[in-house]
C-alpha cells in the first residue's frame, strides 16, 4: 500500500532523528507529498530535504534513515 501524504506524526519522527543528529529543524525540509523512490538530498540553499518513500513501509524507511542523511552529509 503506497504512502499518499506524510503526516504529522511522521514528520514528527524525523525531526526526532534529526534534532539527535544534531541538525537544527530549520534546515530540514519534509514535503508532504511521498515519492517512489524517496530520497534525502542537500538543496543548494544548505538545507537537508527528506522527502519519504512512498512505497517502502514507513519504519522500514526511517530505519534507514539516519544512514541516509550522514551519506548526504559527508558528499
Amino acid at each position: 500500500m503506497s504512502l499518499h501524504a506524510v503526516s504529522f506524526q511522521q514528520i514528527s519522527r524525523i525531526l526526532d532523528l534529526t534534532d539527535a543528529l544534531g541538525i537544527n529543524r530549520e534546515w530540514v525540509e519534509i514535503p508532504l507529498s511521498p515519492e517512489s523512490p524517496g530520497i534525502v538530498r542537500k538543496l543548494p540553499n544548505g538545507k537537508l530535504e527528506i522527502i519519504v518513500d512512498a512505497d517502502q513501509p514507513f519504519d522500514t524507511w526511517l530505519g534507514t534513515l539516519e544512514q541516509q542523511i550522514r551519506r548526504v552529509q559527508a558528499a
